[in-house]
C-alpha cells in the first residue's frame, strides 16, 4: 500500500489515465503516539478507497487520533492509504485479514458481496448521495432530470457504474447519455462547455473553485436517496462479541471526531491539515476548510434527521440494490440485511462521550493561519 503521498489531483490524474500501480506493503500509521498501554491497546486497521490519505475527507478520523479519543478507548488506529489500481481493495483486504475496516463505495460494496467477498456495512458515512453533477456556469439545465440525452464528462470510463444508478433513480435511461472520457481534465470539459455536465462530489467543489473553474452544481443529496461510502467489516466479525465491541469503540471515536468538528469546524480542519504534509503543499488553509465543510455537512445527513451519525437507510439501500441488479452490476438481487447493519451505529452513538468532544473543541486554540479562516454562513452538520 502506498504511504499517502499523492495529492488528490495527482491521484485522479493517474486513476483516470489507468497508469497508476501503487506498491504494496507500506502504510501510514496514524497511531504512533498512543502511549504505552501495551497489550491493552487493540489495533484497528482502516483502509481508504483512494490510494492516498492526503485529503480533507477523513477529518473524523484524524481528530480522534490527535485528540487521543481512540487511545482513551483502548484503540490504536492505523490508517492505510489503499490502492488505485484495484477498485475492490477496500473490501478484499478486509476479507483477507490485511485490514479490519474498509471504506468502499456502494458499488464496490455490492459488487464485492455479490462476488462472495463476505463484508457488511456498519456505518454509512453520508447516509445519502455524495456525488453531484457539475455544469457550465451559463448552463440552462436546472434539474438533474434534464441530463437525459446530454453529454457527461468523466475521468475514466469506469465511472459509468457510479453515474448509471443515479440516472436510473432520476428516471433517465443511461443509454440516452453520452459519456465523454476526458482524463484529468474532466471537470474542465464541463467548465469550457465541451460537455453538458461532469461528475463531481462533496469536498471537490471547493477545490475546483480554487482552481478558478466556473461551475455550478446539481447537489446529489437534494434529489438522491442512494447511500454513499460506508465503513465495512468482515461479516464473520459481527458474530464475535469481542470484535463487535472493538468496532463499536472505534465508531465511538468517530462520533467524537464528528461532534468535535460540529462544535469547532476550524479546529478540526487545522488538525487534519497539520496531519497531512503533502496536502499542505497544494491547499491553503481556507480552501482546506471549505473542502472539509462540504463533506462535514454531508456527513451530518442522518444526524440532522435525528438518526445519529452513520445511519444506514433501508429504503435507500433497497432502491439502490434493485437498480444495480437491473443494470447488471450485480448478478442477483441482494437484500438490505446482507449489505448493512445499524447495530454498531446505534451503540456507538449512544456510548460516545459527546460532552468531552464538544468541550475539547471549544477549548482548542487555533493557530494564526486558521484563526483567519471563515466558516461559511449557514453551515450545519
Amino acid at each position: 500500500m502506498h504511504g499517502g503521498t499523492l495529492s488528490r489531483r495527482e491521484l485522479l490524474k493517474r486513476g483516470a489515465m489507468g497508469t497508476a500501480a501503487l506498491s504494496a506493503g507500506s502504510l501510514l500509521t496514524a497511531g504512533g503516539a498512543f502511549g504505552s498501554r501495551g497489550a491493552a491497546m487493540e489495533t484497528v486497521r482502516w483502509i481508504s478507497p483512494r490510494g492516498t490519505l492526503q485529503v480533507m475527507d477523513d477529518f473524523n478520523l484524524w481528530v480522534p487520533v490527535k485528540m487521543g479519543y481512540f487511545k482513551s478507548l483502548g484503540i490504536e488506529a492505523k490508517l492505510i492509504a489503499g490502492s488505485v489500481s484495484d477498485a475492490l481493495a477496500s473490501t478484499k483486504f478486509v476479507a483477507q485479514g490485511k485490514a479490519d475496516m474498509g471504506y468502499p463505495s456502494p458499488g464496490v460494496l455490492t459488487a464485492s458481496i455479490d462476488s462472495g467477498i463476505a463484508v457488511k456495512s456498519v456505518w454509512d458515512m453520508i447516509s445519502g448521495q455524495v456525488f453531484n453533477f457539475a455544469l457550465p456556469q451559463d448552463s440552462k439545465i436546472t434539474s438533474p432530470k434534464q441530463l437525459a440525452g446530454k453529454t457527461i464528462a468523466v475521468g475514466s470510463s469506469g465511472w459509468k457504474v457510479i453515474i448509471d444508478p443515479m440516472l436510473v433513480e432520476l428516471g433517465i435511461d443511461p443509454k440516452s447519455v453520452k459519456y465523454v472520457t476526458a482524463g484529468a481534465q474532466w471537470s474542465q470539459a464541463a467548465a469550457t462547455g465541451k460537455a453538458d455536465a461532469a461528475l463531481a462530489w462533496e469536498g471537490l467543489r471547493a477545490q475546483l473553485a480554487g482552481q478558478g473553474l466556473k461551475l455550478k452544481y446539481l447537489i446529489g443529496t437534494t434529489w438522491s436517496k442512494h447511500p454513499s461510502n460506508v465503513y465495512s467489516v468482515r461479516t464473520s466479525d459481527l458474530d464475535d462479541p469481542d470484535k463487535k465491541d472493538l468496532y463499536t469503540r472505534f465508531l465511538q471515536g468517530v462520533v467524537m471526531g464528528l461532534e468535535f468538528t460540529r462544535a469547532n469546524p476550524r479546529a478540526a480542519a487545522q488538525i487534519t491539515y497539520e496531519s497531512l504534509p503533502d496536502l499542505r503543499k497544494t491547499l491553503k488553509p481556507q480552501l482546506a476548510l471549505d473542502s472539509m465543510l462540504e463533506l462535514a455537512h454531508a456527513y451530518g445527513t442522518s444526524h440532522l434527521r435525528g438518526q445519529g451519525w452513520g445511519f444506514n437507510y433501508r429504503a435507500g439501500w433497497a432502491n439502490y440494490l434493485k437498480i444495480v441488479k437491473d443494470l447488471g452490476q450485480t448478478k442477483r438481487l441482494l437484500s438490505p440485511s446482507e449489505v448493512f447493519t445499524n447495530e454498531l451505529q446505534a451503540a456507538a452513538n449512544k456510548k460516545a462521550d459527546v460532552g468531552k468532544a464538544r468541550a475539547d473543541a471549544r477549548a482548542f486554540k487555533l493557530n494564526a493561519a486558521f484563526a483567519k479562516t471563515k466558516v461559511r454562513a449557514g453551515f450545519t452538520m
